[in-house]
């Protein structure tokens, strides 16, 4: 049997969502609570292995996460919510479990994934949003210049090489992706930043942020962006922009495996997060 878990979580007390050795991460705390919910019986001659849809850095969060696995054990479908997540530590949860098809993958079948950055900006940063958004220190009565960076994005908007938003340590086995849309929503004091395509490069989303707020600040004009896109030249672009604000928001699928969509109606998320 195969079966799709929704996941949202706290990205800041772990390296990641990959299994990593002496490291704490998303994934090894997920199969750890998948093996204890299916019981050591069921485990002996089946190791749980979980197919994640994004592969989460260090501190990154997630509203809408998607992995599946394969099990000989059936349950009903809830009850993988309320067991898995009574295994779970505080800062992972569980929002649906569905039996899915066995064509069904949580990476190769998605088609869209979508990122929202949540930016605070001010003379002061919030230590409410500590490890919940990103932060850079503007002086007082001064803002960015938002239109100069949405005409930023359209130089990304398409089918591109992006190794200059590429991480060094990227596995991807190719740098071309497609963009659907970059929208840069003002709503001072905070900046957001949604992101989508059909896959992304390890590190590029922080990249791209960390290049809008040169242009957004008057250190570079819009046409740079495009510059760099072309140079193919991870040198020329912002350093990696800290992780803190960063949020996997939804995975698309085809319609046929009826998905469910990510659950975003919690109070805590930075203002106007959930209507993005």
């Amino acid at each position: 049997m195969r079966i799709a878990l929704g996941l949202q979580y706290d990205g800041s007390p772990y390296a990641g969502w990959q299994v990593q050795h002496n490291q704490i991460t998303v994934q090894g705390e997920l199969e750890k609570a998948l093996s204890s919910f299916i019981g050591e019986d069921n485990c002996k001659n089946h190791t749980v292995q979980t197919i994640t849809a994004g592969r989460t850095d260090a501190g990154v969060h997630a509203l809408g996460q998607v992995v599946h696995f394969d099990t000989p054990v059936e349950r009903e479908e809830f009850s993988w919510v309320r067991g898995v997540n009574s295994f779970l530590p505080k800062s992972i949860v569980v929002n649906w479990a569905k039996i899915v098809p066995e064509d069904f993958s949580a990476r190769f079948t998605a088609f869209e994934r979508t990122y929202i950055y949540a930016l605070h900006a001010g003379p002061c940063r919030s230590p409410m949003m500590n490890a919940r958004a990103g932060y850079v220190v503007l002086p007082p009565n001064t803002w960015f210049d938002v239109e100069a960076m949405r005409a930023a994005a359209q130089y990304l908007i398409g089918e591109h090489d992006f190794t200059s938003f590429r991480s060094s340590e990227c596995q991807s086995k190719t740098p071309i992706k497609t963009m659907y849309s970059i929208d840069i929503i003002s709503d001072a004091p905070w900046l957001y930043f949604r992101i989508c395509g059909n896959a992304f490069l390890h590190h590029m989303v922080r990249n791209l942020v960390g290049s809008f707020l040169l242009i957004g600040k008057g250190k570079r004009n819009p046409q740079w962006i495009g510059e760099v896109l072309a140079a193919k030249d991870r040198h020329l672009a912002a350093p990696t922009f800290m992780p803190d604000g960063l949020y996997l928001s939804k995975i698309a699928y085809p319609g046929q495996y009826a998905i469910p969509g990510p659950w975003l109606d919690n109070s805590w998320l930075p203002r106007a997060l959930v209507a993005l």
